[in-house]
């Protein structure tokens, strides 16, 4: 069942398992303030197993690309289109957001992009190959943000 993501009224609504469930929604709620914002989107999501494509994209993408299994379950995702851009984003019970920006334009930019709420630890399959920086949120508190370029066609 999709959830409109509220940044105002801050809910962990679908993210009651993860140990973080407080912070992981500010996270979410500090996305969702980010595209209402900026591209007028209203971010909802919905329960991983009732959009495998989505997921399936962004397990692709980081598998093909880095290598990388996240070893933790996946929550909720979304997929949407802004602005020539395809987005997508996983949340993952330990409190890691992974989203994938992939320009639709070929000249275009495309990444994944790693964010750590508050509270949990860097996950072991990110830790070695990552370095995260640090940024204040009213919502989420301190995320801890890192990315690579897509280089693959997807």
């Amino acid at each position: 069942m999709p959830y409109v993501v509220d940044f105002v009224n801050v809910s962990t609504v679908g993210l009651e398992s993860s140990p973080v469930a407080e912070s992981l929604a500010g996270l979410r709620a500090n996305e969702a303030r980010y595209f209402k914002n900026k591209y007028d989107h209203v971010f909802t999501v919905v329960p991983a197993g009732e959009a495998p494509q989505a997921l399936d994209w962004v397990t692709r993408i980081l598998a093909e690309e880095r290598e990388i299994v996240i070893a933790s379950p996946a929550l909720e995702v979304t997929s949407f289109e802004v602005d020539g851009i395809r987005m997508a984003y996983v949340f993952y019970e330990s409190g890691l957001s992974v989203n994938v920006m992939y320009s639709i334009d070929e000249a275009g930019k495309r990444a994944v992009g790693f964010k750590l709420s508050e509270g949990m630890d860097v996950p072991e399959e990110l830790a070695s190959r990552f370095k995260f920086a640090r940024q204040k949120s009213k919502l989420a508190g301190v995320i801890r943000g890192s990315y690579f370029v897509v280089k693959g066609a997807y």
